[in-house]
């Protein structure tokens, strides 16, 4: 892949971890609140810190990508990406569903994140 699609790919990656903490920041976190109220039943106040931990960790992630990347910064990513995946997984299988693609559009990262990696690109 040219330098400059790599920087394009990895701009877009920036754009979607930030994008997410917007998203789920907006309403001052109330979506994600009462989807995890819905399918756990947890309380207000740990959703709220799960919605927050959440908005914290795509941030940290989004800044590594735009100011650190390397192969650490894009592993971490990929297992944020399994992680939160398979535990939305567990909580709402239907996410699978979602019209808008909550959880497939983790397949294209996945496949994305490596190609970006020059480690793996080596291999």
């Amino acid at each position: 892949m040219s330098a400059a699609r790599l920087s394009l790919a990895r701009a877009s990656l920036v754009l979607l971890w930030s994008g997410t903490v917007a998203a789920s920041l907006h309403d001052g976190g109330a979506a994600g609140i009462d989807l995890l109220q819905k399918a756990t039943g947890m309380g207000a106040g740990l959703a709220l810190a799960l919605v927050l931990l959440g908005s914290a960790w795509d941030a940290a992630i989004g800044l590594l990508i735009l100011l650190r990347p390397g192969t650490h910064t894009y592993r971490l990513a990929a297992a944020g990406v399994i992680g939160m995946t398979l535990l939305a997984t567990a909580l709402l299988p239907s996410l699978w569903l979602d019209p808008f693609g909550a959880l497939l559009k983790n397949l294209p990262v996945l496949a994305l994140l490596p190609l970006l990696d020059p480690e793996a690109s080596r291999a």
